[in-house]
């Protein structure tokens, strides 16, 4: 008869890789439609918004004039209770004829990124500071920043990641609250609300800076440590 010890310590191993495999399929450790209530009623709080609820509440988005050039407004894409969770700056070209986030050259170049991760696209949520295209694929304004940060925070409260990574400068800072450079936060730990957040080169620079693209792999190596996933190294 095999040694009680022996199989003990293998059902624990078993048990433990099992855990982590429904970590990255999203899994909180309690039924999906409890979590938000009962977060809401252990806190002594309100429950936060759905997705769903969020999308309805922005509508057809007036708020500032990034709504007079834009085709398709982009709200966000991906599992809603990712455990992990992208923010961009905003939509380009491509996110804006298709009403998707990065689905563009940038976006292909994510892609390529999450599946040497071993991530599928559709495990994670991706959005943007702010959900219309700015013309020209210039950098987002601050009051149009102040308009459409809520929303992005409300998909947060929603989806309640472990993890978000702040894709370049923009998306950082307007997270973070902060004007510190992305070469002061890039690579570093940070918190908002208590989720930790890894800012990283935006795809669209890597793209322009392929040399740089050795950093954000270094920078998602941390994150996939702190998500209990292990991924070889590249050469």
């Amino acid at each position: 008869m095999e040694n009680p010890l022996h199989e003990l310590g293998h059902l624990v191993r078993q048990l433990k890789e099992w855990l982590l495999f429904q970590g990255r399929l999203g899994w909180l450790g309690r039924p999906a439609h409890e979590p938000l209530a009962q977060a809401g009623a252990e806190a002594g709080g309100e429950e936060p918004p759905g997705l769903a609820e969020v999308r309805a509440e922005l509508g057809d988005c007036r708020r500032c004039k990034l709504a007079r050039t834009r085709t398709n407004l982009v709200f966000g894409e991906g599992a809603p209770r990712a455990r992990l969770m992208f923010i961009g700056e905003g939509p380009g070209a491509e996110e804006d004829a298709q009403g998707l986030p990065f689905v563009g050259a940038a976006g292909q170049l994510l892609n390529k990124l999450l599946e040497k991760l071993g991530l599928k696209r559709n495990e994670v949520y991706i959005a943007n500071v702010v959900k219309c295209r700015p013309p020209g694929n210039r950098e987002p304004e601050s009051d149009e920043i102040t308009q459409c940060l809520p929303f992005l925070k409300k998909q947060i409260e929603s989806i309640r990641p472990q993890v978000i990574v702040t894709l370049g400068r923009v998306a950082s800072q307007a997270l973070l609250g902060t004007q510190r450079p992305l070469t002061k936060l890039r690579g570093r730990w940070q918190r908002y609300q208590g989720i930790l957040v890894m800012p990283t080169f935006h795809p669209s620079y890597l793209l322009r800076f392929p040399r740089e693209r050795h950093k954000t792999w270094d920078d998602m190596q941390q994150v996939m440590e702190v998500l209990g996933k292990e991924v070889s190294r590249e050469a």
